[in-house]
């Protein structure tokens, strides 16, 4: 799943090719990826739109036009999310298709269909998208040692897993819950009542550092990203311990190892991380 580095970049790419653009004409090949209203209904009120600019909270992207009526996806687990020319060969999976003012395609790829679209009109309370119950934004200056411990502190779960909860820090996924730990030189397993006022001071600062850097080393440019097909633009080969099990840890050279922590695959250094208990 595309988290907040790899959704941000997804931004900054597409927000240029769309501002000032009027949506002619949609098409929506498969109903299930609107969410809010039901599929025709949107096509009408997306048609004939003008678009201002997008914005990003957590994982969510926003497109705002200029009639003060908005537009909101999650691109869940395969979602892409493309702007292309019109005679751009179609991928498969293509569910959604706008044509610009301007002579070319936004484009809504998704294998497995999870991602959603939602449009609401100017001055509609956002009660359908999930996006209002989001926490602190990574790189928000709220987000110090004392709110994630007073969040936080008295969990008994794995500080792994509630990293994940969006409602505590929105964007945060199994990707950068691991690289956040390893710069922390916090065993992923350890559970958040048992961290000390250090462990939080050190949390606050490496969860704005490590996303500032995964925005940093996703960037790239619009062709390389259609290129891609809006996927094979991320930080993969420089991450340091997610995906790595079995591979030396860059910082001591012990082998990483992985585990299963509230559902999910954890790779970690054990000795840049050692377990407590």
């Amino acid at each position: 799943m595309p988290e907040l580095p790899e959704v941000e970049t997804i931004r900054r790419i597409i927000e240029p090719q769309l501002a000032g653009q009027t949506i002619l004409h949609v098409t929506i090949n498969n109903p299930q990826i609107v969410a809010y209203p039901e599929a025709e209904a949107f096509e009408k009120l997306l048609t004939g739109q003008m678009v201002k600019g997008i914005s990003r909270r957590g994982k969510f992207l926003t497109v705002h036009f200029e009639s003060g009526d908005r537009m909101t996806l999650h691109l869940r687990m395969t979602g892409q999310l493309l702007v292309t020319p019109s005679d751009y060969p179609v991928e498969k999976h293509t569910h959604l298709v706008a044509e610009l003012s301007g002579g070319r395609q936004i484009r809504y790829v998704d294998v497995r269909r999870f991602g959603r679209f939602w449009y609401l009109k100017a001055c509609e309370p956002d009660i359908v998208t999930g996006r209002e119950q989001l926490g602190l934004e990574p790189l928000d200056d709220a987000l110090t040692a004392d709110y994630l411990k007073i969040r936080l502190g008295g969990r008994r779960k794995a500080i792994k897993e509630m990293l994940h909860d969006q409602s505590i820090v929105a964007g945060i996924g199994n990707i950068y819950s691991d690289e956040v730990l390893f710069a922390a030189g916090i065993y992923p397993g350890t559970k958040c009542d048992a961290l000390s006022d250090a462990d939080w001071q050190c949390l606050a600062i490496k969860i704005s550092t490590i996303i500032l850097w995964g925005i940093e080393t996703n960037q790239t440019t619009p062709e390389e990203y259609l290129a891609g097909k809006g996927k094979e633009y991320r930080n993969t080969p420089v991450l340091r311990v997610y995906g790595r099990a079995g591979r030396p840890c860059t910082t001591c050279g012990q082998t990483i190892e992985k585990a299963t922590i509230g559902g999910r695959t954890s790779c970690y250094c054990p000795n840049c991380q050692r377990n407590p208990l």
